[in-house]
């Protein structure tokens, strides 16, 4: 964590000149490009992957009724699908899951009040008004919701709630175009369980998974929920990139049948 510290520190003094006060706030965010810039190529295999399992979708689902009273037979055979064809129900989780340690380094390292054995400076650095290592609870306490540091998590959370939307309705769309068994089959394998009957409710719930960034949000300290904001945004936008030239340049992703069942983050 004091590696990580050192970083944002350091990128935090380039950008002083620039930003002020907020230049941690600036370094956080150039950070997070940063990482997701990384992750590019990952995210672009696992769009690519989620072609390939748009276009099995439909095998699924007839193995799904094929071996509907069989589960462990289901399973066997839905696996061995991918693996012919050299995907996975789960890659598309991939780039999630490596931004994980990242959110909770940041989360320690605004939540600390040492590191090192020294005073944690970081915790005194603020976005505007409101300090990166508070909550919003803090700033309800100081102001209220309309208070100076109130209106900096105002303005935090209207960002998080609209891309939450934005991906909210697209998966929806997505679902609607495509078929309903075939959505609710990639919904079991994306957790692990092809076929099993109470994934056919995933479909409809995973959209929604979306707004958890804003309860997340809410409950982290400033900065970790500016990592939220814009990992979430970066995600989104270039999901949206990827889908629409295919993750690889070529023709258009068809993500209404068997699209990712993670969700952008």
């Amino acid at each position: 964590m004091s590696v990580f510290a050192a970083l944002v520190s350091q990128l935090a003094s380039l950008l002083e000149p620039l930003f002020a006060s907020s230049a941690t706030a600036a370094a956080i965010v150039l950070f997070t490009l940063g990482v997701r810039l990384a992750l590019h190529p990952l995210t672009r295999a696992a769009v690519r992957g989620e072609k390939a399992r748009a276009r099995l979708a439909p095998r699924v689902a007839e193995l799904r009724r094929k071996h509907d009273r069989d589960p462990e037979r289901l399973q066997r055979a839905t696996a061995d699908l991918y693996a012919r064809e050299g995907t996975s129900p789960l890659a598309g989780c991939l780039p999630m899951l490596l931004q994980l340690p990242v959110f909770f380094v940041m989360y320690r390292l605004f939540s600390a009040s040492e590191i090192g054995g020294r005073a944690n400076e970081l915790l005194g650095d603020r976005l505007f008004a409101a300090p990166l290592g508070g909550h919003w609870a803090d700033a309800l306490r100081d102001g209220g919701p309309l208070g100076a540091q109130g209106i900096v998590y105002a303005g935090l959370f209207a960002l998080i709630a609209a891309v939450a939307t934005w991906t909210y309705l697209r998966a929806r769309r997505a679902m609607a175009a495509g078929a309903p068994d075939a959505a609710a089959a990639e919904a079991g394998a994306g957790a692990g369980m092809p076929g099993m009957p109470a994934m056919a409710g995933m479909a409809k719930v995973l959209p929604l998974l979306s707004f958890g960034t804003l309860i997340t949000a809410a409950v982290v300290p400033l900065a970790a929920g500016l990592y939220l904001v814009t990992t979430t945004t970066w995600a989104a936008a270039e999901r949206a990139w990827l889908l629409r030239v295919g993750g690889t340049g070529g023709s258009p992703v068809v993500a209404g049948k068997g699209g990712s069942r993670c969700p952008d983050a």
